[in-house]
């Protein structure tokens, strides 16, 4: 696969469910250094179900990437922010798009939405997006199928929070499972040691973005 230059591209931020674009902020600033024009999105994550939230985040998005003069499309999404990108794809495609890197998503949903969703209190934190994330064949993550766009999927392994992760199978980030991460179609995968609350602020996970951005494909020598 050729390097792709950065001057050519814009990189669109998703960030995940509850946060804001804020959580970006050390990824978006690495890629500016790098070259990239930037889109850092912010959106009500926690207000609507997920393809309300998508046409919000990626129409923004991509209005943002025409704006830039750029001919190329990247995105770096963090947890939530990656299952917006799928829905927004498989009704609408977007011919600029190449490379996307995902970060934690929940692309099988998240076996911790499935024992939670029904406590008191879950919907009011996490919003009808939270509802959407669990791994049943008619939940939303499993009905969007293999993704067709150059995927890169970086998982974590390291929890910060020990209560959730006893309801996650195998090693996990403490929100999602390394196997949940995993689509079919995606070009790469790599598992490194960051949790899933911090990922997106670790200088491996910010390294590993811009080598498959550029090189589509992670430095496994690195790791």
């Amino acid at each position: 696969m050729k390097a792709e230059a950065p001057e050519n591209a814009c990189v669109i931020l998703l960030h995940g469910l509850a946060r804001s674009h804020r959580s970006m902020g050390a990824m978006e600033k690495a890629l500016r250094r790098a070259g990239y024009a930037t889109a850092n999105i912010n959106y009500p994550s926690r207000q609507f179900p997920i393809g309300q939230l998508a046409d919000i985040a990626m129409d923004e998005g991509i209005r943002a990437f025409h704006e830039s003069g750029r001919a190329t499309l990247h995105f770096v999404t963090h947890s939530l922010g990656g299952i917006l990108l799928r829905q927004y794809t498989t009704r609408h495609p977007v011919a600029e798009l190449h490379r996307v890197v995902m970060l934690g998503p929940p692309n099988q949903g998240s076996e911790a939405v499935d024992r939670l969703k029904h406590i008191p209190g879950y919907s009011l934190l996490n919003g009808p997006a939270g509802q959407e994330l669990g791994t049943r064949d008619i939940d939303l993550p499993k009905r969007l199928g293999a993704v067709k766009f150059e995927l890169g999927v970086i998982a974590g392994r390291r929890s910060i929070n020990p209560v959730l992760s006893t309801l996650l199978p195998g090693e996990n980030d403490g929100k999602v499972s390394v196997s949940s991460t995993q689509i079919e179609g995606m070009r790469d995968f790599i598992n490194l040691p960051v949790t899933h609350t911090f990922m997106m602020r670790n200088p491996m996970v910010i390294q590993q973005t811009l080598h498959f951005l550029q090189h589509g494909r992670f430095d496994h020598k690195r790791v």
